[in-house]
């Protein structure tokens, strides 16, 4: 079970946003490379990144602050936003990230992501970001009719490396990872899963310690850390104990 520290970034800076409005932004770091280096400090053994801008803009805006990021770790690097096409996936592994994201192309052209796990095997996740049950997609500008276990069924077999999945209304406002979702999904496919969205303190880490949460490769922490409301040794050594 691994609990994945995340970077959010917005104009080269680490943020928090609330409810996916990129106008509720809160700055936890203007060195987004010293907060990743700080995490990996901390014991955690894989990072989540976002480029918040690029997943609005279609393509990578952020860029400079990832780079700096994997020049600053030994950890592996999960990237999502704005990776829209086969030579964006490939030039970004070559960089170093252990794997990419791909959340919009996903749904808007599933061949694409077909053709890159053939690709890069292992080194592919999909990001299903649901409103409501539906998928959003353009940086969760716009929602689906797409219902995220529809999207899922899509990439059985295709070699997906992981689902990240994320209740939008859940992000950035600490209420608590939505469990019931997001082991109803997992039990839908063979592709592991990671939880995002709302994780809020040790009750969420303690809930993933549950044996109905072993089906799921992990979760996604971000506010809750940068907050303190999780301290990260405990929890790490948590879910050690936990196996």
């Amino acid at each position: 079970m691994i609990l994945f520290p995340a970077i959010d970034l917005k104009d080269g800076q680490c943020v928090r946003l609330k409810l996916g409005d990129m106008d509720q932004a809160t700055v936890f770091n203007d060195d987004p490379a010293a907060q990743a280096k700080s995490f990996e400090q901390q014991g955690f053994d894989y990072l989540h990144v976002v480029d918040l801008n690029g997943a609005f803009a279609g393509e990578s805006v952020n860029g400079a602050a990832v780079e700096a990021i994997l020049a600053a770790v030994d950890f592996p690097v999960q990237l999502g936003g704005g990776i829209r096409t086969l030579a964006h996936i490939e030039a970004w592994l070559d960089k170093g990230l252990a794997r990419v994201i791909l959340g919009t192309v996903a749904v808007r052209d599933p061949e694409l992501v077909k053709a890159a796990c053939k690709a890069f095997p292992g080194q592919v996740a999909v990001g299903i970001d649901a409103r409501g049950g539906k998928v959003a997609v353009e940086g969760w500008a716009e929602t689906s009719e797409l219902s995220a276990s529809e999207l899922a069924r899509r990439f059985e077999g295709a070699g997906v490396a992981a689902i990240i999945y994320t209740d939008i209304d859940r992000d950035g406002v600490l209420k608590g990872i939505n469990w019931d979702a997001t082991l109803a999904l997992a039990a839908t496919t063979s592709i592991p899963v990671i939880a995002s969205g709302g994780l809020a303190g040790m009750d969420d880490i303690r809930r993933m310690t549950e044996p109905d949460a072993k089906i799921l490769e992990g979760a996604i922490s971000g506010r809750a850390l940068y907050d303190g409301r999780i301290d990260s040794r405990e929890a790490l050594a948590l879910l050690k104990a936990a196996g």
